[in-house]
């Protein structure tokens, strides 16, 4: 459950510590006063979209720490994100330029998962929640979260993605199978050529290396032995003179031990000299003039740089090319196999079938117990009589299964139900809302419940059992409600206020806790507006002694 709220420079808050307790609070104040600013600053630190405009005027930033009681259900994805508990911290910075930071419990977060932990932590129903009750994408989504049936629906989903992308692939093959067949045909031309050259990677450097040689032996031979003469001929050669000089030298140490050095350079140089006229001499030995093997070299030099001029690439690409052809063609091969794409796309169509068909069956289960559910809580919420239903319509198979979803409402008895979005008045769609709303939180896990307003078109005896309603469900929940309504805050556990105050010429949000003559005084306010009586006091008073007393049985 959520123990803190800390706000530093939000909107039009300076500064608020909120300490929350178990049970059922509610927030109430003037039109204005910033009472939905505190869901939207808990919003942002559960991974919200945030930008520079919630940064209160004139401040560097915004800092928002939510801290929480880990519920037992996270701990699996507490372990998957290494992140120890049982206490969480969940703070969001964004400062004036509209730069985000996120943390949990102190390390840096990203805000997916602020918004993965934060799903396991609140669940949010925002005041205009009934609004969206009139699509019939939300009304889906009530279904199936309602039946459980989530994971379901996103399966069928992918399924049927997957369906629709073989069922393109078989349509793409059977309309171009001409144009494909002329592909193939050229490729396994160009593959054929490719396959008798059959060139091996490296092999054109390799080749030109090779291939010079040849043509060069005589001049290589020629060569070589010029230098064995000059290095170790008869006369005058590289050898002699040094062995000359190096007698010289050695003759002279015994006057200078300091040519010792360079009678070692010598020795080193005429030592250095023998191992080259040795190494020339071999190189000499395996050098043979072979007009064959250059004429084959030769052969293979042209053969490689007139295909590699067919296909307008160097020749040592060749190697590269034949891959690459021989990639295509089977890519294209398999694009005309009609019976595997055919097989294909039957086998992704038999999946989406089954999804499809397993979720139609829960779907219907849990449609006829959401209606008998919303429909009892209808009757305590002055639409006596009245009743819904949930249509599930046969439809061509899409994205979200083999039925339309449709909730269809009798706002009293003898009424034949229509769509909700035809017969429901402003003031019955927001009970109804609510209604599904309490019906789907008694299920949920999730241990925090924010309502947001959400009891905006209602008043009179039917505040009051809205009151009561969320007053039971904070004995399973943590329950947090922004109202206008004194009925439903005189059955709240917990009351803040939340008022606006000017100071230094700016407008601020300030927040605090009633004990019971503050909470007479903002019930009586919310009663009786600017006109603050006697009866109207009385009046709170006596709401919040029948409600205590009611709490109390």
């Amino acid at each position: 459950m959520l123990r803190t709220l800390h706000i530093l420079d939000f909107v039009i808050v300076d500064r608020a510590d909120i300490s929350f307790e178990s049970g059922f609070t509610v927030f109430s104040g003037e039109t204005g006063a910033g009472k939905s600013i505190l869901i939207d600053a808990l919003s942002l630190a559960l991974g919200g979209r945030g930008d520079a405009a919630l940064v209160r005027e004139g401040a560097p930033r915004a800092d928002i720490s939510a801290v929480f009681e880990a519920p037992p259900f996270a701990a699996a994805w507490l372990d998957e994100q290494t992140i120890e508990g049982p206490e969480l911290i969940l703070r969001r910075v964004i400062d004036s330029q509209g730069r985000s930071k996120a943390y949990i419990n102190g390390l840096p977060a990203t805000l997916t998962q602020l918004r993965d932990l934060g799903a396991l932590l609140v669940d949010i129903h925002g005041q205009h929640a009934h609004q969206s009750l009139l699509q019939p994408a939300s009304q889906r989504d009530i279904l199936d979260t309602q039946g459980g049936h989530a994971d379901q629906a996103q399966a069928l989903s992918e399924a049927w993605s997957e369906w629709r992308h073989a069922q393109a692939a078989l349509d793409a093959a059977r309309d171009d199978a001409a144009g494909r067949a002329q592909v193939i045909d050229r490729l396994q031309q160009d593959l054929a050529l490719l396959d008798e050259l059959a060139p091996v990677a490296d092999e054109w450097p390799e080749l030109c290396t090779r291939q010079s040689r040849l043509a060069h032996a005589q001049a290589l031979l020629a060569g070589a032995g010029q230098a064995i003469e000059a290095l170790d001929g008869e006369s005058g050669s590289v050898a002699a003179a040094l062995h000359a000089a190096l007698q010289t030298l050695q003759s002279l140490t015994r006057h200078d031990p300091r040519l010792e050095a360079h009678c070692q350079t010598l020795e080193s140089a005429r030592i250095l000299c023998a191992e080259t006229v040795s190494e020339l001499n071999a190189y000499a030995d395996r050098l043979e003039l072979d007009p064959d093997a250059l004429n084959q070299a030769d052969a293979r030099m042209s053969q490689m740089f007139t295909t590699a001029r067919r296909f307008h690439v160097e020749p040592d690409a060749l190697c590269e090319l034949h891959e690459s052809l021989r990639a295509q063609l089977q890519q294209a091969a398999a694009g005309q196999d009609l019976q595997a794409l055919t097989q294909t796309c039957d086998q992704a169509q038999a999946r989406y079938q089954t999804i499809a068909q397993t979720l139609s069956a829960a779907r219907s289960v849990t449609a006829q117990r959401l209606a008998e559910q919303v429909t009892t809580a209808m009757q305590s919420l002055s639409m006596e009589g009245g009743s819904l239903q949930v249509s599930l319509a046969a439809c061509k198979p899409s994205a979200h299964g083999l039925e339309t979803v449709e909730f269809l409402v009798a706002g009293h008895a003898g009424v034949a139900p229509r769509p909700l979005s035809r017969v429901a008045s402003g003031g019955e769609l927001a009970r109804i809302s609510l209604a599904l709303s309490v019906i789907a939180s008694q299920a949920a896990r999730v241990p925090t419940l924010i309502f947001d307003e959400v009891d905006t078109g209602i008043g009179g005896a039917v505040a009051e059992v809205v009151g009561r309603l969320l007053r039971e469900l904070g004995q399973r929940h943590q329950v947090l409600c922004v109202t206008h309504l004194p009925q439903v805050a005189a059955c709240a556990r917990n009351h803040f206020q939340v008022s606006k105050t000017t100071r230094d010429q700016r407008t601020l949000s300030t927040i605090q806790t009633l004990d019971a003559p503050a909470r007479i005084e903002e019930i009586a306010r919310m009663l009786g507006g600017l006109k603050m009586t006697a009866a109207t006091r009385e009046h709170a008073q006596e709401m919040l002694r029948m409600s205590s007393g009611q709490h109390a049985a």
